[in-house]
């Protein structure tokens, strides 16, 4: 039996070593490289990278030093797969598709789309409908809450192919939506950013982890280009 046992779990270590194995880690669990604040040069000093986590500490953040973390390269068509946690209260976003002409367009948001990360229960966002977490925020909500409790870790999936967009929050697919077509462009109109005219128009761009001034945590950040 013991040794069955050993043989199902090797084929399951072997298994998820084959399912990792087209993905290529954004994080190397020590340091900030391969991102930059938004508009900068560098990553700013309140976010952290220690022991397989990255962290935003909005006490190390002061005169500037924090903003929207974001990767130096930029992704068209992508399966990213991340862990997040929050503290009570935390408020922050994953954020892609971002075009990064700081002189133009003043944040991440102001072109990205963003998957909601949020404290449901502790944070005011938790009562406006489209703004809870794993929601495509301010767009589209979550089919279901699969989110984890304050302090433990969730698993976030985003899937954009060709258009087709597809959020996966602990292994359940909560949003599942066609980007760039009319219905999206209705959804738009309809949302606080219908008055900016390339929101969400962008098919190309970099990824962004959100500075809203909240300690948030993330690890194990890997991305496949499909």
């Amino acid at each position: 039996m013991k040794k069955k046992l050993a043989v199902l779990l090797s084929l399951i270590c072997i298994g998820t070593i084959e399912a990792q194995k087209d993905f290529k880690a954004l994080f190397d669990g020590k340091s900030t490289a391969g991102w930059h604040s938004y508009g900068k040069t560098a990553a700013g000093s309140g976010w952290k990278a220690q022991d397989g986590i990255l962290y935003f500490d909005p006490q190390a953040a002061v005169n500037g030093q924090g903003g929207d973390l974001v990767t130096d390269a930029e992704f068209q068509n992508f399966h990213l797969k991340l862990d997040w946690k929050t503290e009570k209260g935390s408020n922050s976003g994953i954020i892609f598709y971002v075009n990064e002409d700081a002189q133009k367009y003043q944040n991440t948001y102001s072109t990205g789309l963003e998957m909601q990360i949020l404290d449901n229960e502790k944070h005011p966002d938790g009562k406006i409908k489209k703004h809870r977490a794993g929601d495509l925020y301010d767009l589209i909500q979550s089919r279901s809450e699969p989110v984890r409790e304050t302090g433990k870790w969730n698993t976030a999936e985003i899937i954009s192919k060709n258009g087709n967009l597809t959020f996966i929050l602990n292994g359940v697919i909560v949003v599942e939506t066609v980007l760039w077509d009319a219905a999206f462009q209705k959804r738009i109109a309809d949302s606080k950013f219908a008055g900016w005219p390339e929101f969400g128009t962008f098919k190309k761009g970099r990824i962004a982890l959100q500075d809203h001034g909240d300690k948030v945590y993330f690890r194990n950040i890997l991305i496949k280009e499909l």
